[in-house]
């Protein structure tokens, strides 16, 4: 898994790079507090390396909270900037700080 990051300097946003390595998935999104957590706004694509790839642009000087959802199952970021607490899940969630 990885995130990178690129910040424009024409706009106020940070255009972030999602990769999950997961071959045998049928589908992955990246949910988060930036799409109200809907897999549908934010569905990645599946690269012919079995990897999935997509991109965001984002708000600069913003932290979001966010999951992998892979074939309906939550998984964190390995590389995330920290983890937070999530008292409704019950678990953490990977933090994003731009």
């Amino acid at each position: 898994m990885g995130i990178a990051k690129q910040y424009l300097k024409s706009k106020p946003v940070c255009k972030v790079t999602f990769t999950v390595p997961a071959e045998k998935a049928k589908k992955v999104a990246v949910v988060g507090d930036f799409n109200e957590w809907n897999p549908k706004k934010s569905e990645l694509k599946k690269l012919k390396n079995g990897t999935f790839k997509g991109t965001l642009e984002l708000p600069k000087e913003g932290t979001f909270e966010f999951k992998y959802l892979v074939d309906g199952e939550f998984v964190n970021e390995a590389k995330a900037d920290r983890y937070q607490w999530n008292d409704y899940a019950g678990t953490e969630n990977s933090v994003l700080e731009l």
